[in-house]
């Protein structure tokens, strides 16, 4: 799918046929986004801009060079936008194209804030006066998703901090779901600092207008960003402190079982001897008394006892 948003008078206009590229100057073109395109789709708009547009594998690419590149007076930038997904985290890929003030975005899902700010441009055309600008508003609109994400990480820290207060179900699967969200949260943090580089390197780029608001709110947008960092690692040392706090208890409780089986053994140990003792098939003390078992029994019990007030005088157990 393909839709260009272009300029008429004091309108910005849809259409999404890419023959009228034919009848649209390129001056009036202020952003062409394409969804999921088809061959043609994604040819017309290369020979509209007159470069070529990255594939999804380069897109993807994770190598630090590969994020953020100029070439034939066009800026590319590649970038992840996060989605929550049940426990995890889903990245879909996002490509920028930046050239002579029309910007191109290249993605394989439907995003909910492009389909937002798409309805903002025809609703309020004056605040776009080119490509920059709707990309500036992409970008701040992501970090606002990215800090809600944040929100969301932060809140399921503060119930899993109350839920260790409370020991409600504090075994190894809430360790694991305390695993999955440290992940989730390293995630959210890359994929901020993705955003970081990319702005910083857009920021430093000749290309990149040296004066109006586009500066100004990039600069604003990396304080944000700044700040959404300083959260997602305070939230990660969170994790960090909760995961060894459900560690230290789930060891507590093994070392208080394996407690009470090593005093149980301990207790039966004399009784045991004394029984063993008199298990012998040889002649024994008292053993010509039909009563003798109960002596001996009574025997046993004042060992075990003696044993228990002994070890709760010096509070071993």
């Amino acid at each position: 799918m393909i839709k260009i948003f272009y300029r008429q008078g004091e309108e910005v206009l849809l259409t999404q046929s890419k023959t009228e590229f034919a009848t649209i100057g390129k001056e009036n073109v202020l952003w062409i986004d394409l969804l999921d395109p088809q061959g043609d789709e994604k040819r017309a708009v290369e020979a509209f801009l007159g470069t070529e547009i990255q594939s999804r594998a380069e897109a993807e690419e994770i190598e630090s060079s590969s994020r953020f590149s100029e070439e034939d007076g066009a800026i590319f930038a590649n970038t992840n936008f996060l989605s929550p997904a049940d426990e995890q985290m889903l990245m879909d890929p996002v490509s920028f194209i930046l050239k002579k003030g029309v910007l191109t975005t290249l993605r394989e899902i439907p995003l909910r804030s492009f389909d937002v700010l798409q309805a903002k441009i025809q609703a309020r055309p004056a605040e776009f006066p080119s490509g920059f600008e709707v990309f500036v508003e992409i970008m701040d609109k992501r970090v606002d998703l990215d800090a809600d994400i944040v929100e969301l990480i932060a809140k399921d820290v503060s119930v899993f901090s109350k839920r260790i207060n409370q020991q409600e179900d504090i075994n190894e699967e809430f360790l694991l779901d305390i695993n999955q969200l440290q992940e989730n949260a390293m995630t959210i943090r890359e994929n901020i600092v993705d955003k970081q580089r990319l702005i910083s390197n857009l920021l430093k780029s000749k290309l990149c207008p040296k004066t109006g608001d586009v500066r100004d709110d990039l600069t604003v947008i990396l304080q944000d960003i700044a700040s959404l960092i300083n959260h997602t690692n305070f939230a990660f040392e969170r994790l960090e402190y909760l995961q060894d706090t459900v560690v230290g208890i789930i060891n507590l409780d093994q070392n208080r079982i394996m407690k009470i089986f090593t005093f149980i053994s301990l207790l039966l140990m004399p009784a045991t001897l004394v029984a063993s003792f008199y298990g012998m098939n040889v002649t024994l003390p008292f053993a010509q008394f039909d009563f003798a078992w109960i002596g001996i029994l009574a025997v046993m019990l004042i060992i075990i006892s003696g044993l228990w007030i002994l070890f709760r005088k010096r509070r071993l157990m």
